[in-house]
């Protein structure tokens, strides 16, 4: 077994318990494996939380791989759309939103008497504008695949080796990221978003981001994505269920995906 496995499980082992912030993703994916693993799963509870922000389709994913596991889930909900501050979608959101988050896990752990959570974050994700892992630290979470070194294609190539369905899932981040910073957040606006997506993913798109401008819609894809997109019929039916969703534009952002790419329009 690889020794940065191994040492994930030993950080995991000093909490003697734990709650696990469980996102259905391929890093929370595996911290949730290696809890179960490190701990056994009656001193695992893995927390799931419900907003317009999160798709119903990761919410069946995260209650699927648990029952799997055969360990304790709770689906909750978060309201951060309740937060004027968060709905006007300032830069520092996602500390915002995980904040709400964590506040919402902390309750519930404690009512299991569970003092230790932890959350999915990588060694990667230190590169780029990450409000959110502010939250992190002034919550008091753990990040335990940060802690034991692991890079994201190290956590891919894990989650391979212990037939994780997540090996290659798509990387996934909240729907609220994909409006730029001022543009008002609504629940409607992230159902649009979020349908947009849903149709792109149904026609075999792995990777994608739909970002939202108002009227239009710019996709944001991979070289695969680029191949299916070079069929005439297939651009057609796009844009005509984008028209249908409410997007009088589809555009494909020639850059193609790339993670904090709202993150161009904060001064540097």
């Amino acid at each position: 077994m690889d020794t940065k496995y191994i040492k994930l499980q030993d950080i995991l082992r000093n909490y003697g318990k734990v709650a696990v912030a469980y996102s259905a993703g391929v890093d929370s994916t595996l911290l949730l494996r290696a809890a179960k693993d490190a701990l056994g799963a009656e001193n695992v509870l893995a927390v799931t939380a419900k907003s317009p922000s999160f798709p119903e389709r990761e919410v069946a994913a995260a209650a699927e791989y648990a029952k799997f596991l055969v360990v304790p889930h709770i689906i909750t909900q978060t309201n951060e759309f309740d937060n004027d501050n968060f709905r006007h979608n300032p830069p520092n959101r996602c500390y915002l939103c995980k904040t709400e988050l964590f506040t919402v896990i902390r309750r519930i752990s404690e009512e299991h008497g569970i003092r230790h959570i932890a959350e999915g974050s990588n060694v990667d994700d230190g590169g780029d504008y990450r409000p959110g892992l502010a939250a992190v630290s002034e919550c008091g979470i753990h990040s335990p695949l940060r802690e034991a070194g692991l890079t994201k294609k190290e956590i891919r190539e894990l989650s391979k080796e212990l037939a994780l369905p997540t090996w290659d899932k798509q990387s996934f981040a909240c729907l609220s990221s994909r409006f730029q910073y001022g543009e008002d957040m609504t629940p409607d606006k992230i159902e649009k978003i979020d349908k947009a997506e849903q149709y792109l993913i149904d026609k075999g798109f792995k990777q994608i981001r739909v970002r939202y401008h108002d009227s239009l819609a710019r996709i944001e894809t991979d070289g695969a994505g680029f191949a299916l997109l070079s069929d005439e019929s297939l651009r057609r039916s796009v844009s005509d269920k984008f028209k249908e969703i409410g997007f009088l534009y589809t555009a494909i952002d020639i850059l193609g995906y790339r993670t904090g790419s709202s993150n161009a329009s904060l001064p540097l």
